[in-house]
C-alpha cells in the first residue's frame, strides 16, 4: 500500500464520519448540555491546535519567540483589536525578539 492509497483511505473516513454527523438528529443538540459540551470541545481542540503549532517542532517542545508573539495577539484579541492589527502586533513582535534577542 502506496501512500498516496492511505491518503485516499483516510480522505473517505473524513468523508464518511462529516456524513455521519448530517444523520444525527438536530433536536439531540438542543438540550443544553451537548450544546454547551460541543462549544467547549470547539474551544478546546482549537486552543490545543494553537498549543501545539507554538510549542511544538517534531517531537520536543520549544521556547522561542512564538510565545511571546501569540501573547500579543492573545492580548490585543482581549481588547478588541481587529484581527490584522492583532496578526501584525504577533509578527513584529516576533520579528523584534528573533532580531535583537537572539530568539531562534
Amino acid at each position: 500500500m502506496t501512500l498516496w492509497h492511505l491518503i485516499l483511505l483516510a480522505s473517505i473516513a473524513v468523508l464518511a464520519i462529516k456524513l455521519v454527523g448530517y444523520a444525527v438528529p438536530p433536536r439531540l443538540f438542543e438540550r443544553p448540555r451537548p450544546r454547551r459540551t460541543l462549544e467547549l470541545l470547539t474551544v478546546s481542540l482549537l486552543a490545543g491546535l494553537v498549543a501545539v503549532q507554538t510549542l511544538g517542532a517534531g517531537a520536543a517542545v520549544v521556547l522561542d519567540a512564538r510565545i511571546p508573539a501569540v501573547a500579543v495577539a492573545a492580548g490585543l484579541f482581549a481588547v478588541r483589536a481587529p484581527f490584522i492589527v492583532a496578526v501584525l502586533g504577533a509578527a513584529v513582535t516576533a520579528a523584534l525578539l528573533r532580531a535583537f534577542a537572539g530568539f531562534a
